[in-house]
């Protein structure tokens, strides 16, 4: 009946909406690299040996465990305390297993095994009854005590040690590292705790779907304290994010506040992660090996040799995390590296006087210095570029000064270098230098390894290309291109006008090589220069590659760097660079940033729906359908106007002084508009998605109940229409109260959720009788119309006596068919603690915090009198035109308030309602 009641064209409006959707989904689910994480496997058997708590603490929390890691030889002389070696805490995130810490202890232990133990880790991990903390934010709080506890008891696991620790390092994956920068709140934590820091997938700006009041506050609490105590935290942290893999978590959530970045702390995308170079998911950055060993080689650099533990040097801390995590010059980790280094012993010195030069060495029997004069380079040239296929650690370029044909000392250069996957690479601004006469490259003697040293001289001008990206509305019609034609090594391709979350392309790189005998390999990486998201492409020449190009942070208003595409290319080789806009992408990117506001949107366009079918019952005495009224009330004007009026307002003192006198909360789209992640026309997209949402899922809704009512009418004949229309039955009063002490007693949520099973069986049933009444007797409609007319004029003053005809029957199934749809998505917002106590239902009966609760005790009475409740015995309330002008100011409310605080929507949604109900009375 839904679909008749649609015309083609808005069917095909909603067809369409769903295609783009479907486009957009598919590029967050699909549309990345493959997983290239190479999987971590334990060298013994692992085992988890239970530390033992103080009976007080397992009695209150009766849920949460601490383990030991351990594995083979090293599990067993462990399970006799104290133990000797370095702290280490890790901390699963929502939903995660205690076990997930076995990835990082294996690569540890075995990292230790090749020191003879010098030198090892304890793995620690917490088991947290893999709760769903990020949709019920409830036990966040009780979480962070609980690590509390547990550190205090790990560090006195170590007493009587030589070199006893005084504090942990944490790893905490998605919300773990959440609870491990909530510890910093706790008002009688000692910050000294914790030396170090890391977090993998966790998202610190905000919660990813913001489903109950706890999460929002537990994230305020948290951040607020950062920013506040910035100075005064002196906590190494470095935040890992996944990249595009990881569509749980978007990177973006991950960056940790502005004001710490400066002084300890480090946000970094795993795909710009020296040594690892890959997106990971949500889950593979917790196993994934090259990530892994990324980070048991940053913890082995940062034991202090004199402790025996994790210094205590807050700027060899950082040093360490961003000589392995930021860039890696392709040397090992030295504090205080020798700038001066000798160039003496034995060796050949060959001086090179062309612009470009490259070497190929194999089986050297003798060391090599290649000397570059500089002088007259630098009248001709502003830098120079070297390159090295050679990946060993030790040191290969060196600057001189004053030296003819060779010198004794040199200026070691190879801590400036930067680590590719297939080349180390370094580039020098020769003005920077001026006290420098040469620039040496040593090639050593090596015994069947062949590698390739490329250096040359160039303008920085003829390697620094332009390319204006294509407008975002274009749609992959038009492209731009630049062709190199040169013979280089190096380019610089300044992607301009690019800088903005919405902004997406695909980037096409066409090599065409001549006289290429063996296997050549390009890199292209996209450098983005305000945020560590940088991501490299490796490719096999001649060749076309694509490049996906979008961003994670927005380039903040301050900045004006401009995002680059590196080419480290081949000088036997041409290259043509394309660009266009793509739109699947870009939608991609709209689900990916506000995929989550897209339930408010469902329910404001419902509401407006709903508004507009009780002001038809009001003026015309019978209910439109559902999918006539979205069509012809649903509209942007009727909401996005009033919200971006509000937003516009509140940059005015008076008005913002009026916005807090009336206690109102923060507008969503100012909050938006703080994390960057304002697209153009962003509402105007998303109320389309909703409108089309909310069509289908009236669609479904309405086709649930007419399947549901078959099935009853199989397997039990059910009764006639009503004959008198009572809307307080025996039973109701009864089963409101069950329900409310329900609710008082287990879950709101719980309570919620009978409740509209109740409701929906009270309108099966409906549906049923009046499926048997029309297969039994049909009605001439405008015979029904007279009769129901002429029924109401002779009615007395109380509702409890009318009559139900076929018509009202139509009319009621109409009505509660969209509140069925409503009621649906205020389910689906409070299944979560519904979830989280059914898990937890062997520890605790009740839920406590509940965030359902004060919701269910408004809405349980409700749904038990609107289940009751007929057209006819409302059409002459005097509230019903007040109930049918509400829900356009609350489906406002909705948009300015819900669309980033999903847990605020069912508060809009109820009020409507219950006038509904109280029209039955007024």
């Amino acid at each position: 009946m839904l679909l008749h009641s649609v015309n083609l064209w808005n069917l095909a409006f909603y067809v369409f909406m769903v295609f783009m959707a479907t486009l957009g989904l598919w590029d967050v689910f699909f549309g990345f690299e493959e997983n290239k994480c190479s999987m971590s496997y334990m060298f013994e058997y692992p085992e988890y040996q239970k530390i033992e708590l103080p009976k007080k603490l397992a009695k209150r929390y009766p849920a949460y465990e601490l383990y030991l890691y351990g594995e083979g030889s090293y599990a067993e002389e462990h399970k006799i305390l104290p133990l000797t070696g370095i702290p280490v805490l890790f901390l699963p995130g929502n939903a995660g297993s205690y076990k997930q810490v076995r990835s990082i202890g294996s690569i540890a232990l075995r990292k230790a095994e090749d020191i003879d133990f010098k030198y090892h880790f304890d793995f620690f991990s917490v088991n947290f009854n893999e709760e769903l903390v990020a949709l019920y934010g409830g036990s966040l709080q009780k979480q962070t005590k609980f690590v509390h506890e547990c550190i205090k008891t790990i560090l006195k696991l170590y007493k009587g040690q030589e070199f006893a620790p005084k504090s942990v390092a944490i790893i905490g994956h998605s919300m773990g590292g959440l609870v491990a920068r909530a510890l910093l709140t706790l008002t009688n934590f000692k910050h000294d705790l914790i030396n170090l820091l890391i977090t993998q997938a966790t998202p610190h700006v905000a919660p990813v779907m913001p489903l109950d009041r706890f999460i929002t506050d537990f994230y305020m609490t948290v951040n607020n304290y950062w920013i506040l105590n910035a100075r005064q935290i002196n906590l190494t942290t470095l935040s890992v994010a996944g990249g595009f893999r990881d569509y749980q978590v978007r990177s973006g959530l991950t960056f940790l506040p502005k004001l710490s970045h400066h002084t300890s702390a480090l946000s970094v995308v795993s795909s710009a992660v020296p040594k690892t170079w890959v997106s990971t998911d949500h889950l593979s950055i917790v196993w994934c090996k090259q990530l892994q060993l990324t980070t048991v080689r940053a913890f082995f650099d940062l034991i202090d040799a004199d402790t025996k533990q994790i210094t205590q040097n807050s700027k060899k801390k950082l040093a360490v995390l961003t000589h392995h995590f930021i860039r890696h010059p392709s040397k090992h980790f030295e504090e205080k590296p020798a700038i001066i280094s000798d160039l003496t012993g034995t060796s050949m010195w060959v001086p090179v006087k062309v612009s470009k030069w490259t070497y190929v060495a194999y089986n050297e029997s003798e060391k090599i210095y290649f000397t570059f004069p500089l002088e007259n380079h630098r009248k001709i040239y502003t830098h120079v570029y070297c390159q090295s296929t050679m990946l060993d650690t030790n040191s290969w370029i060196f600057g001189c000064i004053n030296s003819t044909s060779m010198c004794q000392q040199g200026v070691d250069l190879s801590w400036k270098a930067e680590l590719l996957p297939t080349i180390k690479s370094l580039t020098l601004r020769l003005q920077d230098y001026p006290f420098l006469s040469h620039l040496v490259v040593y090639v050593p003697s090596v015994h069947g390894t062949k590698f390739v040293v490329d250096c040359e001289f160039f303008k920085r001008e003829a390697r620094s290309l332009q390319l204006p990206v294509t407008h975002l509305f274009s749609f992959g019609l038009s492209s731009r291109k630049v062709v190199i034609n040169t013979s280089g090594l190096y380019y610089n391709i300044e992607l301009l006008n690019f800088g903005q979350i919405y902004q997406a392309f695909k980037i096409n790189v066409v090599s065409k090589c001549s006289a290429v005998k063996e296997e050549i390999t390009s890199i292209y990486k996209l450098h983005i220069p305000w945020s560590y998201e940088d991501s490299l492409t490796i490719a096999q020449v001649p060749s076309s590659t694509e490049i996906s190009v979008k961003l994670h942070i927005a380039q903040p208003e301050n900045d004006s760097h401009v995002a680059l595409l590196k080419m480290y290319t081949s000088s036997d080789c041409k290259y043509e660079v394309t660009v266009k806009t793509s739109f699947s992408q870009i939608l991609g990117q709209v689900v990916r940033f506000h995929g989550g506001a897209l339930p408010a949107y469902v329910v404001s366009s419902i509401l407006l729906a709903y508004g507009g079918q009780l002001y038809s019952l009001f003026s015309t005495g019978c209910c439109l359908e559902y999918a006539t009224m979205l069509d012809k009330e649903a509209k942007p004007y009727k909401v996005d106007p009033f919200v971006i009026i509000i937003k516009f307002l509140l940059g005015y003192k008076w008005f913002k002084e009026l916005w807090d006198v009336l206690l109102l909360p923060e507008l969503d789209a100012i909050v938006l508009t703080s994390q960057s992640m304002c697209f153009p026309l962003i509402s105007l997209i998303l109320f389309l998605f909703g409108t089309c949402t909310a069509y289908w899922s009236g669609l479904l809704s309405s086709a649930s109940v007419r399947l549901l009512s078959s099935l009853w009418l199989a397997l039990k004949r059910p009764s006639e229409l009503p004959k008198d229309i009572k809307m307080i039955s025996p039973d109701l009063p009864f089963l409101t109260i069950v329900l409310i002490i329900v609710s008082w007693t287990t879950c709101g949520a719980l309570a919620i959720l009978l409740s509209y099973l109740y409701y929906v069986f009270k309108i099966v049933h409906l549906q049923a009788s009046l499926t048997t009444f029309k297969n039994s007797q049909p009605v001439n409609p405008k015979h029904s119309r007279r009769s129901e007319k002429k029924s109401n004029h002779h009615k007395d003053s109380s509702v409890h006596h009318l009559r139900l005809s076929a018509n009202d029957a139509e009319d009621s199934l109409r009505m509660h068919s969209t509140v069925i749809n409503l009621l649906t998505w205020i389910v689906l917002l409070s299944m979560p603690s519904l979830i989280y106590w059914l898990k937890n239902l062997r520890y605790y009966f009740k839920l406590n915090p509940d965030p359902c609760k004060p919701l269910a005790f408004i809405l349980i009475p409700t749904m038990a009198i609107l289940g009751n409740t007929y057209t006819v015995s409302i059409k002459s309330s005097k509230l019903l035109k007040t109930a049918s002008q509400f829900p356009v100011p609350l489906a406002v409310g909705v948009i300015a308030f819900g669309s980033t605080h999903l847990y605020r929507v069912p508060c809009f949604v109820f009020i409507p309602l219950l006038l509904h109900a109280l029209c039955n009375f007024m």
